[in-house]
């Protein structure tokens, strides 16, 4: 499912307009990257958590040459699913 394919589902379950669907979807994702960069994490019940951790730095390879290179550290966004969703699911 991509972002029309989602935003139709939203539109149709909700009995709304496209137009509302789409606000809705981008104000949501919106705010959720907003939450993350600034350090907090987004909980939704029921569903899954969103979070960020730190990957710490590390020495890779250049698969073309194979001489290690060195990876700096990074901030990389997490998703835990909730259990209803893990368990609607299976």
């Amino acid at each position: 499912m991509n972002k029309s394919e989602l935003i139709e589902a939203i539109a149709a379950s909700a009995d709304i307009p496209k137009a509302a669907a789409t606000r809705a979807l981008d104000a949501m994702v919106d705010t959720v990257t907003e939450s993350l960069k600034s350090g907090e994490t987004v909980s939704l019940v029921g569903f899954g958590t969103f979070s960020v951790k730190e990957r710490a730095a590390r020495t890779g390879r250049n698969p073309q040459t194979g001489e290690p290179i060195q990876i700096s550290a990074a901030k990389v966004p997490n998703f835990k699913a909730g259990k209803a969703l893990k368990d609607s699911v299976n």
